[in-house]
């Protein structure tokens, strides 16, 4: 799972192209004192978890207002560019986080928050996590397969055998969490109890 880091630690490595750049770019709007600081406490939460602060600085205002705003409205209200608006409310779609409606009247696109937060954080730990977590077992489970061909030390494969037991536990976790809203870490804490036991 993606660590989190500090609001003012880059990503290493990771170089933003330029329109990236650009969604990255904090504007000052024109909302109300109020809305500024529940607004920018949601981006920088967003932030830290690995995604744009402006993507959750665009879904807290619109959750917030409780109404459909278009894109020009979206770009006034936080001093964003059209481009950058265009960037955020694409990924925010395809997370679901945001929903396009029609507004009685425009011929414009709007956009609404999605309300229900379980369904919300579900289909992004779907998109990003789950599928981390599936390719790092698999590539354990590859390096158990060579190691086993290559005769490695008993010892050596006893710690990437739990290594692949604590990647199981975690995917099955992650998996559990995606059906039930319920996340069991119980397993998970069991395979580094048996670390210690074992050390």
């Amino acid at each position: 799972m993606r660590s989190p880091r500090s609001p003012e630690e880059p990503l290493s490595g990771y170089v933003l192209s330029e329109g990236e750049a650009e969604a990255d770019k904090v504007g000052s709007g024109r909302l109300e004192p109020w809305e500024t600081i529940a607004v920018d406490a949601v981006g920088h939460v967003i932030e830290f978890w690995g995604f744009k602060r402006n993507q959750g600085r665009v879904w807290a205002l619109l959750y917030l207002r409780a109404t459909p705003l278009n894109a020009m409205e979206l770009e006034n209200e936080l001093g964003l560019s059209k481009g950058a608006v265009s960037m955020l409310v694409r990924d925010l779609e395809r997370w679901g986080a945001v929903v396009r409606v029609r507004h009685p009247g425009s011929s414009a696109w709007h956009y609404r928050a999605e309300t229900d937060l379980v369904r919300m954080v579900s289909r992004v730990i779907e998109e990003r996590e789950a599928g981390f977590i599936s390719r790092i077992r698999a590539d354990l489970a590859e390096a158990r397969r060579l190691a086993g061909l290559a005769h490695v030390p008993k010892e050596k494969l006893a710690r990437l055998d739990r290594m692949n037991a604590l990647a199981s536990a975690s995917e099955k976790a992650v998996r559990l969490f995606l059906r039930t809203a319920r996340l069991d870490v119980s397993q998970m804490l069991s395979v580094f109890r048996d670390v210690r036991s074992r050390s």
